[in-house]
């Protein structure tokens, strides 16, 4: 027997910061990996329209489609077809749509330990087996080719996060290749989890289609686009898949919902919108990295992107989860424990989002560095 999927504990946190909240306190909500802003203006605008002129049904927008080629050409240099495109209700079934549709029960799949703990959940439901790699701070938390050639024998898949969840970190492009290389050299299957895109402070984002074009690739709107609660997403598929996968997106999951597709691609022209997002984001990245020394906590691998630091609090705990329901309580300030993203090493690691205000993480500041000082 398979062991069942863990319990997501941040979302225990965030059901007791929302309890808090209720009764009158202050809350800083750090503890999701979501934008506080809302979906941008003209998508919002795209979306009354709709609503008073469309009936709306299951419908996969072919407009859609086409700007999201046109985003892999200018974004990449990538050319795909937009039969490829399959959208999806956000990209947490896209990841169910690509496992289910390109691996067996029983099948392992690679990742790098920390990482997302719905790739080890799902992939638990499917009946697949997760085969974790521990990455540590000498490979800033990410997977490598030579973490891949020492698996023996070679998965039958990897998947591969960059910027990654919950570091923020990116693989550098020499490495992106290297993987690459190596997977097709042994038959591995690349699942490249790319909803981080567009959100990078120096280095681009490099897509996994520009070293293997048949990776597997899962994107959404939720990230860059600030699109979250819209629940749209899109997976890549590769040539000679299209079939198969179609047919399990349409009897899983028939189409994502059709008003989100309409506001998402009037979302695709916004882009001096969203990069003031990503401005913010940078000035938040700025004032935490700043504060951290006067936290105590120096081990941790700067964000490359995404909107999140992973910080080692071993010295001040064992148990992740109960620092962060004191923190919570004592501070209000509500943030993740490591053991969402590390069943092993993460009861002495936390992450913290920084997609909020910039008011609101020198807030945040200012109430976790007397409670750090005493908790030290």
């Amino acid at each position: 027997m398979y062991p069942p999927p863990e319990p997501f504990q941040a979302i225990a946190i965030s059901r007791l910061a929302h309890a808090l909240k209720a009764q009158g306190r202050s809350i800083l909500h750090m503890e999701f990996g979501q934008p506080s802003t809302g979906a941008p203006r003209a998508a919002i605008a795209a979306a009354h329209k709709v609503l008073d002129s469309d009936a709306m049904g299951y419908w996969e927008s072919a407009p859609l489609k086409a700007r999201l080629v046109q985003l892999y050409h200018e974004r990449y240099g990538v050319s795909i077809s937009a039969d490829r495109i399959i959208l999806t209700c956000g990209a947490s079934p896209a990841l169910v749509l690509a496992l289910s549709s390109n691996f067996r029960p029983g099948d392992r799949v690679a990742m790098a330990r920390p990482g997302y703990v719905a790739y080890r959940n799902t992939l638990r439901a499917l009946h697949m087996v997760p085969q974790e790699i521990g990455c540590g701070a000498e490979t800033r938390f990410q997977l490598t080719a030579a973490h891949l050639a020492a698996l023996d024998p070679a998965p039958a898949g990897v998947i591969i996060a960059s910027p990654g969840n919950p570091t923020g970190t990116i693989i550098p492009e020499g490495e992106l290749a290297a993987m690459a290389a190596l997977c097709a050299a042994h038959g591995i299957t690349v699942l490249s989890d790319e909803i981080y895109h567009g959100l990078s402070y120096g280095a681009p984002t490099r897509s996994m289609l520009e070293f293997a074009t048949d990776a597997v690739v899962i994107s959404s709107f939720s990230k860059y686009f600030s699109m979250a609660g819209w629940r749209l997403g899109w997976i890549v598929v590769p040539p000679g898949r299209m079939d198969m996968t179609g047919a399990y997106a349409g009897n899983m999951f028939l189409t994502p919902p059709s008003l989100s597709q309409h506001a998402a691609l009037a979302a695709m022209d916004c882009k001096d919108e969203l990069d003031g997002h990503l401005a913010v984001y940078a000035e938040n990245r700025r004032q935490l990295l700043a504060a951290l020394p006067v936290l105590g906590l120096g081990a941790i691998a700067p964000p490359d992107g995404a909107f999140y630091v992973y910080a080692d609090v071993g010295h001040m705990t064992n148990d992740s989860v109960d620092f962060c329901r004191r923190t919570l309580q004592e501070t209000g300030v509500a943030i993740a424990p490591g053991v969402d993203f590390d069943p092993v090493d993460g009861q002495r690691f936390i992450r913290m989002s920084f997609a909020v205000s910039t008011a609101e993480v020198h807030e945040a500041i200012a109430r976790l560095v007397p409670w750090f000082a005493r908790a030290r």
